[in-house]
């Protein structure tokens, strides 16, 4: 990378700097990273106006990174998608005309990215560098511009922006499979695991969303961001979700992974809730596929660590809706392989696919009746030293296309031998509730983000019973505590 000697421009209120002439084709990137005061709360800075497809976000807890614009896009199909962008974005990012004044993971050139979940998908990975970031990491703040263009461009003004709207009429309806047919899928892959023919296969479904006007995809960000502020809120090219599995991060050397995988669903009831964390602690089942989970992850990072630390026993994981058994992988980089080839050699991970791999994916592909595109994939952010963070792409959805009308929206569970198709129908219908609530308003926020209202699980759990009988068939309702082996 080469760097860049000259003086701090004067601040424009342009967040794209659409005004300027488009760069030469074949320019390199030249990319600007200052430090900022604090603007406010990252989510909150992203412009109005935007379709989904310009905005990009990677934030839990109030850090990460936001984006916005294109300054470059690339994208690949196939089994070798993962090689055809790292070798893209390394050529991208070594001739890039650089200027760094942080010198963080995150600042400089920066690249945000979604990967399908099948080789053969029809949908391709895609990867974007963006015209505008905005990062918060440990009390920094710093913002980022890039372009092809060879001029330095101004830096721009970034603060609050005008507060997104809720959607209007929305409405759900089944997707690939209705919820009786898709139970038929399960009890056929109950079937084929009973015979031996795998151990574990994860089957998702899916749902059509609906909208009176376009969606604002900051409103379903800021929505996920605020009720499940324990998982990383994400957007990459339409696809918008709030992910509690991190399949890796490589930070200065030191790799990490969270696994998920075992599920029980929250009463809001602290001394219920309490009890069933202690029963999905002790769960057999659920802790050999657990066990499953953690061993793929470790043997996966093995060759790339020099030591790894793999805990013995999960932990569980307190989100809003459900608890998960979760387990954090942490392991010392031994070679140069980039956060986004350490996501490479863990995908397909147990949680989303199955044991073993290729039986799984192949079962996938015969009985779920949909292409899944980028929902199970990875999703994430790389910058030019190849640090960064990679989740996977769950309680999430796509939308369809520019008009920002309508979405897929995903879900699944792990089946084994003792899997139960009513009971995984309703553990699907569960992880389907933070897109659904960010969707048909079933919680409120106030002004920047901040939540008003009522904040007892239960009567949130009331309003989404409610949304779920007037959505109609597209949703079957079950009341019971759920439990499962993956977090798809």
């Amino acid at each position: 990378m080469s760097t860049l000697p000259q003086p701090h421009p004067e601040p424009v209120p342009d967040p794209l700097n659409r005004q300027l002439a488009a760069p030469p084709v074949g320019a390199p990137l030249v990319v600007r990273t200052v430090a900022c005061e604090d603007p406010g709360a990252l989510l909150g800075l992203i412009p109005s106006g935007l379709g989904p497809d310009e905005i990009l976000s990677w934030v839990r807890r109030g850090e990460g990174l936001v984006g916005w614009g294109r300054a470059e896009t690339f994208t690949a199909r196939g089994p070798q998608r993962f090689t055809e962008a790292q070798a893209w974005w390394g050529n991208a990012a070594r001739h890039a005309v650089v200027r760094d004044e942080v010198g963080l993971p995150g600042t400089g050139p920066v690249v945000f990215g979604s990967v399908p979940f099948a080789d053969d998908s029809a949908e391709a990975a895609l990867f974007i560098v963006p015209e505008v970031v905005v990062g918060h990491r440990g009390g920094r703040w710093w913002l980022t511009t890039a372009s092809r263009d060879p001029q330095l461009r101004p830096i721009p003004v970034v603060g609050p922006t005008t507060p997104p709207e809720a959607p209007d009429d929305v409405s759900f309806s089944d997707g690939a499979l209705s919820p009786t047919e898709w139970a038929g899928v399960v009890a056929e892959a109950v079937t084929r695991i009973t015979r031996g023919d795998l151990d574990k296969v994860v089957l998702a479904r899916d749902l059509c969303v609906e909208a009176s006007s376009p969606v604002d995809a900051r409103w379903i960000l800021r929505q996920l961001a605020q009720r499940y502020d324990n998982t990383w809120t994400f957007s990459v090219g339409g696809l918008v979700g709030a992910t509690p599995e991190l399949l890796v991060r490589r930070d200065k050397g030191l790799v990490t992974s969270r696994v998920l995988a075992g599920t029980i669903r929250r009463t809001g009831d602290d001394g219920k809730d309490l009890a069933l964390a202690g029963s999905l602690a002790r769960s057999s089942k659920d802790l050999e596929e657990h066990e499953y989970a953690v061993r793929s992850v470790a043997e996966a990072l093995a060759p790339h660590c020099s030591s790894m630390n793999v805990p013995e026993s999960p932990f569980v994981l307190h989100l809003s809706n459900v608890m998960h058994l979760a387990t954090d992988v942490a392991g010392v980089s031994s070679d140069d392989a980039s956060s986004l080839a350490l996501a490479a050699s863990l995908h397909p991970s147990a949680a989303v696919g199955g044991t073993p791999t290729t039986d799984a994916v192949a079962l996938i592909a015969e009985l779920e009746g949909m292409d899944r595109g980028r929902y199970a994939g990875p999703v994430g952010w790389m910058d030019a030293t190849g640090d960064g963070e990679w989740g996977i792409a769950l309680r999430c959805g796509q939308f369809v296309d520019d008009a920002a009308t309508a979405l897929w929206i995903y879900a699944g569970c792990g089946i084994v031998a003792g899997s139960e198709p009513e009971s995984e129908v309703a553990e699907s219908d569960a992880k389907f509730v933070p897109m659904r609530d960010a969707l048909s308003g079933g919680w409120s926020s106030g002004p920047g983000g901040a939540r008003s209202g009522d904040g007892d699980e239960g009567r949130g759990e009331h309003r989404r019973r409610q949304q779920v009988a007037d959505a109609g068939e597209g949703v079957h309702q079950h009341g019971a505590p759920l439990h499962g082996p993956d977090q798809l």
